[in-house]
C-alpha cells in the first residue's frame, strides 16, 4: 500500500525514575517517583508515526506476561496495526530503567528480554509487510542480523531505509551503512560510529558525517537536540534549527524524530520539510514527560 510504514524493533516496559539530580557512582539518592510506561525504540518510534497519522506497522517481539500486553495495547491506541507482533515463550518482555534528573536529563539501562527473539527468521515470515510498505524504520536494540536483514531486503524490494543507530554499536558493517538511505544518529552515535571517539565539535561532527557518507550511507541526519539537526548528503551540508521550547524530560525526542520523519518521507514532503516537520514533533515531545505519554498526535502541531 502507498505511504506505508514498517517499523522493525524494540517493545521496552520503562521504569521511570525522576529525582533532583543523577547519583554520582557509589551515591544513593532519593527519588521522586516511580512510573512504569510504555517504551522501546522501536515502540516509540512506532507510536510517533501512528499518532503523527502514519499507515504504520510494526514486527518485534513481547513475552508472555503483563507487560508486553501494555506495550502491545499502546501501539493500538496509537493507530498502529500490532497484529504481526509476536509473543515468545520463556523471555520476559524487553524492560528498561530510566533516570530523568530535574533539568530533563536522562540516562537508561535497558534489558533486551524477549527483544532477542526479533530473528531474521521471524521477519522472512513476515514478508509481505516488506512488500506492503513504502518505508522501513530500523533501530539496534534487536539482533544485528535481523538489522541487517531487514536493510537488505528493503533494498531489494526498492523501499527507502532509514535506520536509527541507537544504541550506537561497537561496530557497525559497511554492508548495512551502504544499504541505509537516511542514517540519523545523534551526536554521541554519530561520533562512535565514525571512529572519531568523544571529542565533538561542530567540525568533528561534519567529519564524522562526511567519513559515514564514504562508506556508503545515503544522506546522514544528525540530531543535535536543543541545536537542531545537520542534514550532510552529497550536496554539502545544512543545518535545521530546533524550535525553542522548556525542556521537562527528553526520554523520546530522538524516538518523536525519527517517526516524525517517517510519516513526512513517506507522505511525500521534501528532506527539508520533512526535517521541519520532525523538529516540530521532538519539541513538543520534550515539553512533557514519560516515553510514549509524551508523543504528539498529528492534531496537536501547528502544521
Amino acid at each position: 500500500m502507498e505511504h506505508g510504514i514498517l517499523v522493525i524493533g524494540s517493545l521496552n516496559m520503562d521504569l521511570s525514575v525522576t529525582m533532583k539530580r543523577m547519583p554520582e557512582v557509589g551515591e544513593t539518592v532519593m527519588g521522586e517517583k516511580l512510573s512504569y510506561e510504555p517504551g522501546g525504540k522501536g515502540a516509540n518510534q512506532a507510536c510517533a508515526a501512528g499518532r503523527l497519522g502514519g499507515n504504520t506497522r510494526m514486527l518485534g517481539c513481547v513475552g508472555r506476561d503483563e507487560f508486553g500486553l501494555r506495550l502491545c495495547k499502546s501501539l493500538e491506541g496509537s493507530g498502529v496495526d500490532g497484529t504481526r507482533i509476536k509473543t515468545v515463550d520463556g523471555l520476559s518482555t524487553g524492560t528498561a530503567v530510566i533516570s530523568v534528573n530535574e533539568k530533563g536529563d536522562n540516562s537508561i539501562v535497558v534489558v533486551s528480554g524477549s527483544n532477542m527473539a526479533c530473528t531474521e527468521e521471524y521477519l522472512r515470515e513476515n514478508d509481505d509487510l516488506f512488500q506492503w510498505c513504502s518505508l522501513i524504520l530500523l533501530q539496534m536494540e534487536i539482533p544485528a542480523e535481523a538489522v541487517l536483514y531487514g536493510a537488505r531486503r528493503g533494498r531489494e524490494l526498492g523501499k527507502k531505509v532509514i535506520l536509527n543507530p541507537a544504541p550506537a554499536p561497537e561496530s557497525i558493517s559497511q554492508e548495512l551503512l551502504s544499504l541505509v538511505d537516511v542514517l540519523t544518529p545523534n551526536e554521541t552515535e554519530l561520533l562512535k560510529l565514525s571512529g572519531l571517539g568523544t571529542a565533538g565539535g561542530k567540525a568533528a561532527i561534519e567529519k564524522g558525517a562526511e567519513r559515514l557518507l564514504e562508506l556508503g550511507v545515503g544522506q546522514v541526519l544528525v540530531t543535535l537536540g536543543e541545536e537542531g539537526a545537520l542534514l550532510v548528503n552529497h550536496h554539502g551540508k545544512v543545518y535545521y534549527p530546533s524550535q525553542k521550547v522548556k525542556a521537562v524530560d527528553t526520554t523520546a525526542a530522538g524516538d518523536c524524530f525519527n517517526g516524525a520523519l517517517a510519516v513526512a518521507l513517506s507522505e511525500g514532503m521534501t528532506m527539508e520539510q520533512s526535517i521541519s516537520f520532525a523538529n516540530k514533533a521532538a519539541a513538543l515531545s520534550v515539553s512533557r514527560r514519560g516515553a510514549q505519554d509524551s508523543l504528539p498526535f498529528y492534531r496537536e502541531l501547528d502544521w
